[in-house]
């Protein structure tokens, strides 16, 4: 079975929308109005029916909140895309983090090799000349 065939429990859609209305403290018709507007995106089974997950009845949380602050549906989408990428990019840029403090790991116990040639090699058996002034 792999990741995308077995979603994390809080993904699985296991809640009709009467169940979700009632955790969610809205009613079913504002459910359905949310997920025209876009704002949610419920599983459906083969035949149709929506399945509300644990991640679906924490974003209606978040909508409520937003809409208790006066905010707009519209205003809502814009806000909850933003606060989505800016996540994803929290979480690119930690994972980034860590691959370069494991560059830089490996750089410093990796010996050095400038390249760069010793300006006056020492030649064995070599006199060197003084100048006198």
């Amino acid at each position: 079975m792999t990741e995308q065939d077995d979603p994390s429990r809080s993904a699985r859609g296991v809640y009709g929308i009467s169940v979700a209305a009632e955790l969610s403290g809205l009613g079913p018709q504002t459910l359905r109005l949310y997920e025209r507007w876009g704002l949610l995106t419920p599983s459906r089974t083969t035949g149709g029916t929506r399945r509300y997950s644990d991640d679906d009845i924490e974003q209606l949380r978040r909508i409520t909140a937003l809409v208790d602050q006066g905010v707009n549906l519209a205003g809502i989408a814009h806000i909850l895309d933003l606060q989505d990428r800016n996540t994803q990019l929290e979480s690119d840029n930690t994972t980034l983090e860590r691959r370069n403090a494991a560059l830089e790991a490996d750089h410093s116990i990796a010996p050095r090799h400038t390249g760069a040639r010793n300006p006056r090699p020492h030649h064995r058996g070599s006199t060197r000349r003084t100048s006198t002034p």
